[in-house]
């Protein structure tokens, strides 16, 4: 991902592209003459990738598996994506969920990467593998590992110890994806993976990074991936293209293909309300030159957009964005930037995020809280946003016209009104048209009526004849005219088309536009064609000199026309208004389907069609499919259906909806301190000693410090321990502790066991405050002689990202110095033996089914607390919201049982406090631990996450259930935890079948 923690504060304040009116005169930005390239099955010249030697525009969005712990979801998220118009899904992998050490990796549940391959195939989905070595994707380390953080050696380049610690994960990942390819591996195996990232955003070029990737290359190929490698150029600034491309001015690279990320389109603001920003770029045909403009870096090479914007990332602190992101770059905004994309020659076009989901446990780098909903076209919920519906239609057109891959620039249209332009392209084989109808500049929200004159493949046209068409605000059209349609030739349309299928040599088309605006649809015979009005309102008119049916009708619900003869088969058009039209799913067979929320599956089998879907509510049921289908089942139940008038046939009971969830009040509360090693006697015997060990930080400690960081004793994760002795004296007045902590983290003091303080590292951007210097004044018992216990936790909240190829991923987490010093804040070398503790285990997970993201070293987690077969009958009954707390960690631990009806989908959440504001004034944090998976953390005073969704086969559903939450505060009047309650977010009927993800329910003795 580009970096966005960098360009946020800008953004709050204007726009992240300047403003650039389209030209309508296409500029040469790729070479239309440039030679196929082959890779197996997969080929590209420089106007489109092809697979099977056919043409593809390449509509995908991104997955992260390791996002949602429950792999029987995955399924649900696929088949959603495809249901939503996308047929290709992006997947990154991450390096350090796979690797708790160094030579130790696991590919098994919730981190089975061949699962998910598997089951993007079984959908129907190409994949674009991104397997790093570094993602960023605003992950901790960026997806490093967190033993990487101990190497010496600079990252991202050809130091030998990194290249051999690539290599390691490298060997492992690209042997699964080799098997996974669509060209295959030579051995029997094969999958849907079209194209493979070597690199993410390598901005830096210097000879040593040149040979890192020469590496990463020829690594990928001996490992078998024989599809086409790319690298994603952080912006579009010409980095690592392919050494054949003959522009001046870029940095040649390894790579087959040249691919670039971008975030335009302005962002929300500090009030959470959404701004339009700026005008869609030109990046490619139309643009104003230049690298960063119109011409390309890699004329040979399709235009690749490895990351669009499908959202945007949100922070500790902020007013809560992914609502508002979802509205920003949701419907209208997909219209007008992703269709410009397309009408300037970008056929490969991923957007990011598709499901973005859950930063769970120690994921999330130090800018980000737990959600990673993104605003992105299903929620973090798994909910079906109304732009995934836009995406349907959008990419609907593109199945149903596959002459829209690979189009050039057609010589430009006249556009009646000033306000609009009218990007028009033709493909060079077929001569079909795309137009892509915006304001000028596309930002533009008047209300404006136009005409176009065009010269298209079947004549000169002024259209629409009748009444002008409507561009009303911020708005898009996706027009086609002259393709051929099934066994239709469409002239043109002032609708756009969502879907067109053959049935029983019959044709369908649905068009829709506007609710309230007029259509007009063209289409050309042979002979005067019977018209027939079925439903709804339209008139139709034949020009027998040209051979032109015009219908001529208002968007409003649906009008349904059959036309027959004419020289044609028979067609049903349906044109419809945009509510009405997201009604319709088109299924992989010759199936179109009305009424579901969503429909996952269509299956033929014998004279029967399988239909298997969600209704959020009692729905109608109409299907057009081949009469050979005699009767239908709608997950798994027989329907009855009836003809109706317009050809259809209709469930004759409607599909039912999702019953209420009755959801259980979290009461039973059973509480433990949790802070024992605050205590001056505590058993810390096992505990490693500091010592002067080497540290591959790049944070400066000051001269006789010992080695204090967490990560040299392999402790990578979460929180850390730390007790201290000293000789007590007079003059010991204050403790100073410098200490990294990542956004929002924290460190908290006591002094032989009373609690001296804490310090909060502030949340923000551009890029969140990661170390600071604390200083706590002691107790008097310190200023007397004798053995004086500090005691010391640290909330690391993640490690910095390495995106500028600095090392940053290094600087220090835990302690880095402390001191005694006395009044004035003079030091005077009294010296402090530390010992240290993070989680359990170390780099030797002792429950490696949930992995080195669960869990740090709270006490509670060392010795099992979270778990769901810990014994805490012995506890205090407690009762929540709490009235007083304690300075320190208290658990909390409670048990429920739910009861979620059979066949239905339902997300539940953890609510903490008043979910209508982002932040409260107590001041505490929570992790929540459910069933044993840490599923986030809970900062009240920071914010602006209150409401955590809990994916099923991490909570069951259909049984017992435990919730722990390790509340951390400073003991002050007012800093204790809120209530906690279950609420539901979603609630379908239907779904995917899932199980319980399996995990240790029990640890050992703590240490």
């Amino acid at each position: 991902m580009i970096d966005r923690s960098r360009l946020i504060a800008l953004a709050l304040a204007t726009a992240l592209t300047p403003v650039v009116a389209t030209a309508q005169v296409a500029r040469p930005t790729q070479n239309l003459a440039a030679p196929v390239k082959t890779f197996g099955r997969v080929s590209y010249d420089a106007r489109s990738l092809m697979i099977d030697g056919k043409r593809q525009v390449i509509w995908s969005s991104e997955f992260h598996p390791f996002r949602l712990p429950s792999p029987d979801l995955w399924r649900d998220i696929l088949q959603k994506m495809k249901a939503s118009g996308f047929n290709t899904v992006a997947l990154y992998f991450d390096w350090g969920y796979h690797s708790p050490k160094q030579g130790v990796y696991d590919f098994t549940g919730i981190r089975d990467v061949e699962r998910v391959l598997t089951m993007a195939q079984e959908e129907g989905l190409y994949v674009m593998t991104r397997a790093g070595p570094y993602v960023n994707a605003e992950l901790s380390r960026g997806g490093f590992p967190g033993w990487l953080v101990n190497q010496k050696g600079r990252a991202r380049t050809d130091d030998p110890a990194y290249l051999a610690a690539s290599d390691e994960w490298l060997t492992r990942i690209n042997a699964i994806i080799a098997r996974h390819q669509i060209n295959g591996d030579g051995k029997g195996h094969s999958g849907s993976v079209i194209l493979h990232q070597i690199e993410n955003e390598l901005a830096l070029t210097t000879p040593a990074q040149r040979r890192y990737m020469d590496h990463l290359y020829a690594k990928a190929r001996a490992d078998g991936i024989t599809v086409p490698l790319f690298h994603n150029d952080q912006g579009r600034n010409g980095y690592w293209v392919p050494e054949s491309s003959t522009v001046a001015n870029v940095v040649k690279g390894p790579n087959d293909l040249y691919a670039f990320d971008g975030y335009p389109g302005g962002t929300c603001t500090v009030a959470g309300k959404p701004t339009r920003g700026v005008a869609a770029p030109d990046w490619g045909f139309y643009g104003p030159g230049g690298a960063k403009g119109g011409a390309s870096a890699s004329p040979d090479t399709p235009a690749f957009l490895a990351e669009f914007g499908g959202g945007w990332f949100d922070y500790w602190g902020s007013n809560g964005g992914y609502e508002c992101n979802a509205i920003q770059r949701g419907k209208r905004f997909q219209r007008v930037f992703y269709g410009t994309n397309l009408a300037n020659g970008i056929d490969i076009q991923s957007f990011y995020m598709g499901y973005g989901g859950t930063s769970w446990g120690w994921l999330p780098a130090p800018v980000v809280f737990t959600s990673y909903d993104y605003g992105s076209a299903i929620s973090e919920a798994r909910e079906v946003r109304s732009k995934a519906e836009e995406m349907k239609q959008l990419g609907g057109l593109i199945a149903a016209v596959p002459d829209l891959a690979g189009m050039v620039p057609a010589a430009p249209v006249q556009v009646s009104s000033p306000n609009v332009q009218a990007y028009h392209n033709r493909s060079p084989e077929s001569d079909a048209r795309f137009l892509m109808v915006t304001h000028k500049p596309s930002n533009g929200q008047t209300d404006d009526r136009f005409t176009i004159t065009a010269d298209l493949p079947d004549g000169r046209y002024t259209f629409p004849q009748a009444e002008p068409m409507r561009l009303n605000g911020f708005d898009a059209k996706w027009l086609v005219a002259g393709v051929n349609v099934g066994g239709q030739r469409l002239v043109y349309s002032t609708s756009e088309l969502q879907t067109a299928l053959t049935i029983d040599r019959g044709d369908v088309m649905l068009l829709y536009g506007r609710a309230g605006e007029t259509g007009e649809t063209v289409l050309r015979y042979s002979s005067a064609p019977t018209v027939t009005l079925l439903e709804g309102t339209a008139t139709s008119a034949f020009d027998a000199a040209k051979g032109d049916l015009r219908l001529e009708y208002t968007h409003a619900g649906r009008a349904v026309v059959r036309v027959t003869g004419g020289g044609r088969p028979a067609l049903t058009l349906i044109l419809a208004d945009e509510a009405e039209a997201v009604r319709y799913w088109r299924g992989s067979a010759a199936v179109l389907v009305r009424g579901p929320a969503l429909l996952r599956s269509t299956k033929a089998t014998g004279g029967t069609l399988v239909l298997t879907g969600d209704t959020a509510e009692t729905t109608p049921l109409e299907i057009w499919a081949p009469a050979a289908l005699r009767s239908a089942r709608w997950n798994g139940t027989a329907i009855a259906t009836k003809t109706t008038a317009i050809g259809s046939r209709s469930a004759t009971t409607a599909l039912p909806g999702p019953a209420p969830v009755v959801l259980p009040a979290l009461t039973g509360w059973r509480m433990a301190q949790g802070s024992p090693e605050a205590t001056p006697g505590f058993d810390d015997s096992s505990w490693q000693a500091i010592d002067g060990r080497g540290s591959a930080t790049t944070t400066a400690k000051p001269d006789g410090q010992p080695n204090l960081t967490m990560d040299s004793y392999g402790f990578h994760d979460g929180d850390v321990w730390y007790r201290g002795r000293f000789t007590g004296t007079p003059d010991a007045k204050q403790i100073a502790l410098f200490y990294g902590a990542g956004g929002s983290g924290m460190v908290q003091v006591w002094v032989d066991g009373q609690f001296v303080g804490q310090n909060e590292l502030p949340s923000g951007l551009p890029r969140p405050i990661t170390t600071g210097l604390a200083r706590f004044d002691l107790p008097a018992s310190a200023q007397s002689g004798g053995e004086h216990v500090v005691s010391v936790m640290v909330r690391n909240n993640g490690h910095n990202w390495d995106l500028d190829s600095d090392d940053y991923h290094k600087e220090a987490r835990g302690l880095v110095s402390a001191s005694i010093e006395a009044p004035g804040g003079r030091s005077f070398g009294v010296p402090i033996a530390w010992k240290i503790q993070g989680k359990l285990g170390g780099e030797d997970l002792p429950d490696p089914a949930r992995g080195p993201a669960n869990n740090g070293g709270q006490y509670g987690e060392r010795v099992g607390w979270h778990l769901p077969g810990f014994d805490d009958k012995a506890w205090a009954a407690a009762t929540i919201p709490a009235t007083t707390a304690t300075p320190g960690t208290t658990w909390y631990r409670t048990h429920f049982d739910l009861a979620v009806p059979k066949g239905q989908d339902t997300t539940i959440a953890l609510a903490f406090g008043d979910t209508t504001t982002p932040r409260s004034v107590a001041r505490y944090r929570a992790l929540l631990f459910v069933n044993g998976w840490n599923m986030g953390q809970f900062i009240a005073n920071v914010g602006p996450q209150r409401v955590f969704p809990i994916p099923e086969g991490i909570l069951n559903h259909h049984g017992a259930n435990t919730v722990a939450l390790a509340v951390t505060s400073d003991g002050a009047p007012g800093d204790a935890i809120e209530q906690v309650r279950l609420m539901t977010m979603r609630n379908v009927k239907g779904g995917v079948p899932v199980r319980m993800v399996a995990a240790h329910d029990r640890l050992g003795p703590a240490k």
